[in-house]
């Protein structure tokens, strides 16, 4: 009976086991202040690309993965904490940031841009000295501007600093290509009265990031992508989004 028991112990262990694997869900953190990226939409609901591409590498690769909305102040804090696995929030490729996580191949190109009232004379990133400039904090907008001679003023959400613009108490906002485009050109909220000053002053890769060393997921993240784009479904999502 003893031997039964132990035998049996055993099997269920193994079980719950192989259950928990079956189970696992890979969570990534995205900031849904960035549309197309991610935002809530009207319904309150969590979309936008990266959202959706996400579930679609899991799938390829037979594994569940999510996004949860997180706060991009504490986004890579919670990273290195373990709280969740990946980022997939627009995350531009840095120097500095491959110190403290990995990045998967590239899902986007991007760069920096400057979004200005459709009345205003910048018309680039040379005519930006001692102006009022916002950025969302902590983003590559926030720390290109380092380099610049402006007067800084910071936001938890880009939408903010827009927002600001709009009544006068900014001159400009710096914020990545992809994010003007839909404030620009998708927003009717914006599109009759913003405008991008020139062209992209910066060029830089968005990947998927995980903590630094997790070389499993990563494997899985490439795998994952390199089949939606081999059958066109990466393309089409990209579509989907006005990101071609």
């Amino acid at each position: 009976l003893t031997v039964l028991i132990i035998v049996l112990s055993i099997f269920m262990l193994f079980s719950c086991s192989k259950k928990e694997a079956a189970e696992k869900v890979y969570v990534f953190a995205t900031d849904a202040t960035w549309p197309p990226l991610e935002y809530i939409d009207e319904s309150g609901n969590l979309t936008g690309f990266e959202v959706e591409l996400v579930p679609m590498i899991g799938e390829k690769v037979g594994v569940k993965m999510v996004a949860k909305n997180i706060p991009w102040d504490t986004i890579f804090a919670g990273l290195a904490n373990g709280q969740y696995d990946g980022v997939a929030s627009g995350v531009s490729v840095t120097e500095d940031r491959k110190k403290t996580m990995d990045f998967s191949t590239p899902i986007l190109e991007a760069g920096q841009v400057i979004i200005v009232k459709k009345d205003s004379t910048v018309k680039g990133i040379d005519d930006i000295k001692g102006l009022k400039v916002g950025v969302q904090i902590g983003t590559t907008g926030d720390l290109v501007l380092d380099n610049y001679d402006v007067v800084r003023k910071q936001y938890d959400d880009i939408g903010l600093a827009l927002q600001d613009m709009l009544n006068n108490n900014l001159d400009a906002c710096v914020c990545d290509s992809l994010i003007a485009s839909d404030f620009v050109l998708a927003n009717p909220n914006y599109s009759d009265k913003l405008k991008v000053a020139g062209s992209s002053f910066t060029q830089e890769d968005i990947a998927i990031a995980v903590k630094k060393g997790n070389k499993e997921l990563l494997d899985l993240i490439n795998k994952g992508l390199s089949e939606l784009k081999a059958d066109g479904s990466y393309d089409k999502l990209k579509a989907k989004w006005n990101l071609l």
